[in-house]
């Protein structure tokens, strides 16, 4: 039985075109609703709208025209200021709702829009999912391994994430030998990593010297359907630039964009890539 026709809801970064291009590589129906101001120019060629993301109304008769029975948001998109919005009709009778729940936190937030195409009759699916469970697996990915150190600073980097996500803050978190350099907000990975590898150079590592890892970890409260950790080349790229020995995760709880890639990265730049197995807290 063929998978049903796909609403691709398309945020910035490279998940939803590695959703994408999963999908056009299975064969599998795809309509994309690129959100305005957040999703990549290269899903402008694919079957789809570009639309605003309290045009809610507009992005429910689009799916619906398109003939899709399932929905995937993927990708990253700020929180907006509401008071900027201009929802359609039915986004202006949804919106007071919406903003209710964003004062609780994102995942309130997330729960909330879930809803909204859950009561459609929409089948909501994760991206890890499309893309054939691409995660993170138990043990070092590619040739390098972390040793007793890098470990200890990775399960502590990835307690401070869980903690934060507890609050709803983040979902990662640097630290070398036993310091924590920096905790991840709204700005994103790639941000708090470029912070990092503006720190003084005493307190991480450098080209030659690698030390300390980058954890990332799902918020305790979060439906992994929407919002799973996401690690790509570019984040073992960076996290080099800031001279970090490696990158971890929750094993099959951080999704891999472009398998080979990251390990191809990791291994010229001599990073660790490591999945701790169920069970091992930080």
């Amino acid at each position: 039985m063929s998978a049903p026709k796909l609403a691709l809801i398309a945020g910035g970064g490279a998940l939803p075109l590695a959703v994408a291009a999963r999908c056009e590589a299975e064969g599998r129906p795809l309509f994309v609703i690129r959100l305005a101001g957040f999703a990549d120019p290269l899903l402008s060629g694919r079957d789809g709208v570009d639309l605003g993301m309290a045009q809610i109304g507009g992005i429910l008769s689009a799916m619906k025209a398109a003939g899709c029975a399932a929905v995937c948001l993927a990708g990253t998109v700020s929180r907006p200021d509401f008071r900027s919005l201009k929802p359609d009709l039915k986004g202006a009778t949804l919106l007071p709702g919406i903003v209710k729940a964003a004062t609780q936190g994102d995942d309130a937030l997330l729960r909330k829009i879930l809803s909204v195409f859950e009561g459609e009759g929409y089948a909501v699916e994760g991206a890890d999912d499309i893309l054939g469970g691409d995660t993170l697996p138990a043990g070092a990915l590619g040739r390098v391994t972390p040793d007793a150190t890098q470990l200890a600073d990775l399960r502590k980097a990835l307690h401070v994430a869980e903690k934060s996500g507890e609050l709803d803050v983040g979902q990662g978190a640097v630290v070398c030998d036993g310091l924590v350099l920096a905790v991840e907000a709204q700005e994103g990975t790639d941000a708090m990593l470029s912070r990092v590898a503006g720190l003084p150079a005493d307190l991480r590592g450098a080209p030659g010297a690698l030390k300390g890892a980058l954890g990332k970890a799902p918020k305790p409260i979060q439906d992994l359907r929407v919002d799973m950790p996401v690690i790509g080349a570019r984040t073992i790229q960076l996290a080099a630039a800031a001279g970090l020995a490696g990158v971890g995760g929750r094993a099959d709880r951080l999704i891999l964009i472009d398998r080979p890639a990251v390990v191809a990265t990791a291994d010229r730049l001599g990073l660790f890539v490591w999945g701790e197995p169920a069970g091992l807290e930080g």
